[in-house]
């Protein structure tokens, strides 16, 4: 039996509809992207005595809400640069920057500093706990300084993360493992829409690594936020959304 099938668009509604003869199929809409993270011909270069040294060349990609994002190369490649960069900690000598829709570039210190208190979230190799701090006051330090403390957001993350008889403890208290889940719940609790993380499991075994980053793309999955994870493990990179290289300067 020929059956005619007729597509209807609605201008600027991103719903479709497509009408059969015996009635109404309908098309959810396609999610709606947002993006957190835009380089655009990113250029930095580093001094070395007389010698001006290119480390990134025009670097440009971009990373989407709930999208995770690995970045490997070499050691001394520019990956903690790049991620630095994007994290506002550095400036790009040329090129564009943008976090959650502004123009790093056009913000200035002050700008730099509320947006990575409010929208970035930076986990690295060292854990950098205080540890004068216990694990609790570790853990609220970001969203308080954010000003948006979550007490219920906070407590899901802790239990997620295994942590919930260790918060009264102080970080000379803890194994690595139990560092580095206070470091990525101490990220995730200010709710930032970008977290860069710099070989977050390098200082861990390869069981406890497992975990952390099972817990960590659990956590990303479930708050939508974006993610690019500087790794040398071709196993934690490919459970990542998508890859990219760096290679002398150039994303290949």
């Amino acid at each position: 039996m020929h059956i005619n099938f007729v597509i209807y668009f609605k201008i600027h509604v991103n719903l479709s509809k497509l009408v059969k003869s015996v009635g109404a199929i309908y098309i959810k809409p396609c999610k709606e992207f947002i993006m957190v993270l835009r380089l655009e011909g990113v250029k930095k270069s580093f001094r070395n005595s007389e010698e001006l040294v290119p480390v990134l060349q025009g670097v440009s990609f971009d990373l989407e809400a709930g999208h995770t994002l690995a970045l490997r190369g070499e050691s001394g490649s520019g990956k903690s640069t790049l991620l630095h960069i994007a994290g506002a900690l550095e400036a790009a000598d040329a090129g564009r920057v943008w976090v959650s829709g502004k123009e790093l570039s056009q913000l200035d210190d002050g700008a730099r500093a509320q947006l990575r208190r409010t929208d970035i979230a930076l986990v690295f190799q060292q854990f950098n706990l205080i540890p004068s701090l216990t694990v609790a006051a570790n853990i609220a330090f970001q969203s308080a300084l954010s000003g948006t403390p979550d007490l219920g957001h906070i407590k899901q993350i802790v239990s997620s993360l295994g942590l919930l008889e260790q918060m009264q403890k102080y970080p000379e208290a803890l194994s690595g493992g139990q560092q580095q889940r206070v470091a990525i719940a101490r990220a995730i609790a200010a709710k930032p829409k970008l977290m860069l993380a710099d070989e977050p499991t390098g200082n861990l075994d390869e069981a406890t690594a497992e975990n952390v980053l099972d817990q960590m793309l659990k956590l990303v999955a479930q708050t939508g936020t974006a993610l690019m994870i500087v790794t040398h493990s071709k196993n934690i990179a490919a459970r990542m959304n998508r890859q990219l290289h760096l290679c002398n300067g150039f994303l290949v």
